[in-house]
């Protein structure tokens, strides 16, 4: 049953305006359907000024005001975009307060946090959504659909590569931030393993490098993993911070393949190649603004009360892969994981195509990318 009112809008709040808030969520609420933007959370003044009014939004708080805000009765969800260190203070806080929560990925910096913030959005019955936006994107979810149909046989090997430079002094550069390329983008490639294979890896093995660049002081430049699924099939990767734009992803299969490129983005369109019974066949699919479409998705989860698919423990499974990760570069040996099972996934019907984004100009932000 539908909690509000057939025009009821969720009101939401943006918390942390950074890069990839100003970027591509703050203007995603004009597209995205029974959704309204109502207040911004900041500690930067000139932040507050200028994109209060860009986007006409009267409520522009300090983080000092969190508290009030969430039970002041002017906001239905939170939408958190912080740093990842930050993830689950202010879902917990969030929840606490009765407010549904969509937090940026990765969820947390560590498996014990993405279990205390599911555990609190259930106990105050409050919808919790970690941000995948490529559930929703029209290419992966096809990808989806052409390895689930048999198409490539039986998928075996999920390969990948994602890369960029980092700038200096970037966010994601600092240890105590919850940084490094694993949390910033071997979190996708993990989420793109296990969509892809529909199942949850049972063993992992983690290298991590570094060139010795200054940047690097806390984290590591790169890193390369191999996962094994169930059934012997294996996922590798690599992520790094520290070489030029990189960005793909292939399945391998028993009959075929299928390689998206790039697999990771939101700035351009994405070209999906399959190779089978001798043929290949290549699909263009445009920009869309994915930020819109996963924003509309869980307001509808709000509005019609249901589970969002990419929830708590879709965030927590990933964290899971990654802390085995960073124990495996620790120990210099394979890493095995507990059985865990994960009953939703990404399907087609989840896809949702959203006009592009206009570029935006930023306000005390930069872009991550050196590049």
């Amino acid at each position: 049953m539908p909690l509000f009112g057939e025009d009821k809008k969720v009101r939401y709040a943006v918390v942390g305006l950074g890069w990839i808030a100003q970027e591509v969520i703050l203007p995603a609420f004009e597209h995205a359907k029974k959704s309204q933007l109502v207040a911004l959370v900041t500690e930067d003044a000139k932040k507050a000024e200028e994109l209060g009014k860009k986007y006409e939004v009267s409520q522009v708080l300090d983080y000092d005001k969190y508290e009030a805000l969430l039970r002041g009765g002017s906001i239905d969800a939170v939408y958190i975009t912080l740093p990842n260190h930050m993830h689950k203070d202010f879902t917990v806080r969030a929840a606490q307060a009765g407010i549904h929560v969509l937090c940026e990925k990765p969820m947390a910096d560590t498996v014990a946090e993405c279990e205390e913030m599911i555990r609190v959005a259930e106990q105050n019955k409050v919808k919790l959504m970690i941000a995948y936006r490529l559930h929703f994107e029209p290419a992966n979810l096809k990808a989806i659909e052409t390895v689930q149909s048999g198409a490539l046989g039986e998928p075996r090997i999920f390969s990948s590569t994602f890369t960029q430079q980092v700038e200096p002094d970037n966010v994601r550069l600092k240890r105590h931030m919850g940084g490094g390329p694993l949390m910033d983008m071997g979190v996708y490639q993990i989420n793109a393993a296990r969509y892809l294979f529909r199942d949850e890896p049972v063993e992992v093995v983690g290298v991590g490098a570094n060139s010795g660049d200054p940047r690097f002081r806390e984290v590591h430049e790169m890193a390369s993993a191999i996962l094994r699924f169930p059934g012997d099939r294996l996922a590798t990767f690599t992520c790094s911070f520290g070489a030029t734009g990189a960005d793909s992803y292939e399945v391998v299969g028993t009959k075929g393949d299928l390689k998206l490129e790039p697999g990771f983005t939101y700035q351009s369109e994405i070209k999906m190649r399959v190779k089978a019974g001798g043929k290949e066949h290549e699909t263009t699919f445009g920009k869309v603004d994915q930020f819109g479409g996963e924003i509309e998705y869980f307001s509808e989860c709000v509005l019609n009360n249901t589970e969002p698919e990419p929830n708590g423990y879709e965030g927590l499974a990933d964290v899971r892969v990654i802390e085995a990760l960073l124990q495996s570069m620790r120990s210099g040996a394979p890493v095995k994981l507990a059985p865990f099972e994960k009953r939703s996934h990404p399907g087609e019907g989840q896809k949702k195509e959203k006009s592009p984004i206009k570029p935006q100009n930023l306000v005390d932000a930069k872009s991550a990318t050196a590049d």
